[in-house]
């Protein structure tokens, strides 16, 4: 019978998916799912929008990273770094408020992306890419966002409390501008790792969408927190695969389908 298959050229070896594709649900997961669980903070603390002004500061880093060839995520979050720390020497220097000055630094950093985006991958640096994952960028990623989700796990009661009051953390002994700062970088390198499978333009729905659905279906501290984790984790993985077996690009693919997740839980609530 396999002989007369392979007479009529037919393959009888099932599909086996492309490992590249492997990777990209193997990041996806870790990144959706880290990034849902720190927005569970940013949409508590209100600072869910952040996520996409700070997208936008990772784009003049992704374009140079395209246009030279090395990983988006490094140049993403070296720019992120320069555009921060611009944004509090402008802060010192300054009377202006920091509204303004991030608006400034954010606005100008994607105008100069657009000098240096090449044209042919606009689309990509806009609206992700994960065509292109080896194993090293897929291993780095994971081991990177578990990093972080252990640091925020560690420090995530202690936020909770900032959030509501900064007097009465330091009243409990939280060293509030020691843990604030942490909380910053976690934040940037969670951006970073997103633009390479939302883009730059919609870093701030990877992390606040899945605090959204959370919200809507719990009731408690830590069912908040992990569900949000899931459905971060879990919108990302259906983004993905519905990207790998359509047309649609990748970013808007999981922004969809984690505001339907978003909707179903509107109905689940009822």
């Amino acid at each position: 019978m396999a002989q007369e298959l392979k007479a009529m050229n037919i393959d009888i070896v099932p599909n086996i998916p492309d490992i590249s594709v492997v990777y990209a649900l193997i990041i996806a997961a870790a990144v959706g799912g880290v990034a849902g669980y720190i927005g569970s903070l940013m949409v508590t603390k209100r600072m869910a929008l952040m996520g996409g002004a700070l997208g936008h500061l990772t784009l003049p880093g992704v374009a140079i990273a395209l246009r030279y060839g090395f990983d988006v995520s490094l140049g993403a979050l070296a720019f992120l770094s320069i555009g921060i720390f611009i944004v509090w020497i402008l802060e010192q220097q300054t009377q202006l408020p920091t509204e303004a000055l991030t608006a400034l630094v954010f606005a100008s950093s994607l105008s100069i992306a657009f000098l240096y985006l090449p044209h042919e991958e606009t689309e990509h640096a806009l609206l992700g890419n994960i065509t292109q994952i080896s194993f090293t960028t897929c291993i780095i990623t994971t081991v990177a966002a578990f990093m972080v989700f252990f640091v925020i796990r560690y420090m995530y009661k202690k936020l909770v409390l900032m959030s509501i009051s900064n007097d009465l953390a330091q009243v409990d002994g939280v060293n509030v501008g020691y843990f604030q700062l942490i909380y910053l970088i976690c934040i940037a390198c969670m951006i970073a790792m997103g633009v390479r499978i939302v883009g730059g333009l919609m870093t701030a729905a990877l992390v606040a969408i899945p605090a959204c659905t959370s919200r809507n279906v719990c009731n408690y501290l830590n069912c908040y927190a992990y569900k949000s984790l899931f459905f971060g984790s879990l919108a990302c993985i259906i983004g993905v695969l519905i990207s790998v077996y359509s047309t649609i690009p990748v970013g808007p693919a999981i922004i969809i389908t984690s505001t339907g997740i978003f909707l179903l839980s509107i109905f689940i609530k009822r």
